[in-house]
């Protein structure tokens, strides 16, 4: 039996980072992606660099159909093999003011974070159940905690997976399953090239944006069996940036 990672949103940014760290741990790799297959191919070229096996898995995680027809049909493929890590990192921005929001920009954002959560985690979370063993680790974010002008939406869906990640963690610890949430402040990603650093370190007391690679830290170190009695948290990657 072969111990994969499943990485939604794994083929940039800090689901690549996250796909490379778990791949140092020995896992096999699942990266997920929506429409960027060379990304998703140059970080499976970086995961098997780390001496592990890993696939490429394009599906959209808002939408079940799609869920349930790639990922399930994975897993009936390969029910040898166990899902024993999933990094719910999937996440779009769609910055604006809620006066100035579409309907459009409200929507695909949750649907992504939320919808997103739900039908990956359902459908994974069963196996772990039966297993009595799993990782569950979802990206959220400064925003869902603190709040983010011009972010509703995104601290909108951010919040909710936080209060999922509560609520799951009491469901599903007897069975020998952690659920934990990272939220990362600023980081150096496509996500926020649009920022300009200069105007946000000040308020950082480390006084810069953060890398990837300190997510993917957090995030290892949630799979290990160094934390197996850590669930239900929140652990914040920010620099001491709170609300």
């Amino acid at each position: 039996m072969s111990k994969f990672a499943l990485v939604t949103g794994g083929s940039r940014g800090i689901g690549r980072a996250c796909c490379v760290a778990l791949a140092e741990m020995g896992y096999h790799i699942l990266i997920n992606y929506q429409s960027n297959e060379a990304e998703a191919i140059k970080t499976l070229e970086l995961v098997k660099e780390k001496g592990t096996g890993g696939e490429i898995l394009k599906f959209d995680v808002s939408k079940g159909a799609d869920v349930l027809a790639v990922l399930g049909g994975w897993m009936e493929t390969h029910q040898e093999d166990q899902i024993a890590v999933l990094v719910n990192n999937a996440g779009i921005r769609k910055d604006n003011l809620l006066m100035w929001m579409s309907d459009t920009d409200w929507h695909s954002v949750l649907d992504i974070a939320v919808d997103g959560f739900f039908y990956v985690t359902r459908l994974i979370i069963k196996d772990m159940l039966v297993k009595k063993s799993g990782r569950v680790i979802n990206i959220v974010s400064l925003s869902g905690l603190k709040g983010l002008p011009g972010q509703t939406n995104y601290s909108a869906s951010k919040a909710a997976v936080i209060g999922a990640t509560k609520a799951l963690a009491q469901e599903v610890g007897r069975r020998g399953i952690t659920v934990n949430a990272v939220a990362p402040g600023f980081i150096k990603t496509d996500m926020t090239q649009d920022l300009n650093e200069k105007d946000f370190k000040s308020l950082i007391p480390m006084n810069r944006f953060g890398e990837t690679q300190e997510v993917a830290d957090v995030v290892a170190w949630l799979a290990s069996d160094k934390s197996s009695y850590v669930t239900g948290q929140v652990i914040s990657v920010n620099g001491g940036l709170y609300s």
